[in-house]
C-alpha cells in the first residue's frame, strides 16, 4: 500500500491510496474517506453520503476486479467540496450498472457521478475503469 498527500494549503488537498482490489480493504476506504472528510469539515450526513457512494463504487468495482489488481482511491477536498476518484482495473467491460439502483443512489446522495471505461488493455490484462464523484458541503439533501 502506498499513500500520498498532496495540496497547498488546509482549503485544498489530496489524499490518495492504493490498496489490492479485495473485499477486506473496504474498511479500509471506508475509513480513509470518513477521516479525510471531516479534516474537510463535512457534516456527520455529508460524511455518510461520501462514505456510502465510495462503498458502492468500490465494492462494484473489487466484485469485477481483474486478478491481482487494485484500486486507487484519490480524495479531493477544498472550501466547499469534495471529489473522490476511484480507479481499477476491470476484468469485464461492463463492470458497473449505471442503470441499477446502486448507481441510482449514487445519483441521489452526490452533486455528480461520472463513470469512463477505456478499452482492454493487453499488457495489464483488463479494463480500466474510472469512477469520479463528488459532495458539495452544506447541500445535506444531496441535491
Amino acid at each position: 500500500m502506498s499513500e500520498w498527500v498532496t495540496g497547498t494549503s488546509l482549503q485544498a488537498s489530496t489524499v490518495g491510496v492504493r490498496v489490492p482490489a479485495e473485499l477486506g480493504q473496504l474498511t479500509m476506504l471506508r475509513a480513509l474517506a470518513e477521516t479525510v472528510a471531516l479534516i474537510g469539515d463535512f457534516a456527520l450526513d455529508e460524511v455518510t453520503d461520501i462514505r456510502v457512494a465510495l462503498d458502492e463504487i468500490a465494492t462494484a468495482l473489487i466484485a469485477e476486479a481483474a486478478p491481482g489488481s487494485s484500486l486507487e482511491c484519490d480524495f479531493g477536498f477544498d472550501d466547499g467540496a469534495m471529489t473522490v476518484r476511484v480507479t481499477g482495473l476491470a476484468a469485464v467491460e461492463d463492470a458497473l450498472d449505471e442503470h441499477g439502483f446502486g448507481w441510482h443512489v449514487l445519483r441521489t446522495i452526490t452533486e455528480s457521478v461520472a463513470a469512463r471505461t477505456d478499452s482492454f488493455d493487453p499488457e495489464r490484462n483488463g479494463y480500466p475503469v474510472t469512477v469520479e464523484f463528488s459532495r458539495v458541503r452544506g447541500e445535506a439533501d444531496g441535491g
